[in-house]
């Protein structure tokens, strides 16, 4: 993960990030409110985020930036990113172009459904 980012200072102070210096992001469905996905991002995927208007993201496993849909296509155009109130989570409200999930699947949260109401 980068040290230097240009993620606005008053922004970078509020994140509370876990020990791996990385706050969750949920990706959303700006228009349906349907839950896709959800990813990692440190101080520069936000920075590049806010900035670029494509969701990105940290890979723990690959340990580097990727953004959404640059190899499959699937691209998340971001129309809002918020922090809930305890500053430890992002809430990335996306136009999803395809499927959310790396299985191919719309979200990452329809193939294992614990409990149906």
């Amino acid at each position: 993960m980068s040290q230097e980012t240009s993620l606005d200072p008053a922004v970078a102070a509020r994140l509370k990030r876990n020990p791996d210096g990385l706050v969750p992001a949920i990706a959303q469905q700006y228009d349906t409110g349907e839950v896709l996905m959800l990813g990692w991002m440190d101080d520069e995927a936000l920075h590049r985020t806010l900035t670029t208007g494509r969701a990105t993201y940290w890979s723990r496993s690959r340990r580097e930036y990727w953004v959404k849909g640059d190899t499959s296509g699937h691209v998340q155009w971001v129309k809002s990113v918020a922090l809930d109130c305890d500053a430890d989570t992002l809430l990335v409200k996306v136009d999803q172009v395809g499927a959310a999930c790396h299985t191919g699947e719309r979200t990452c949260f329809d193939a294992d459904v614990l409990l149906r109401g």
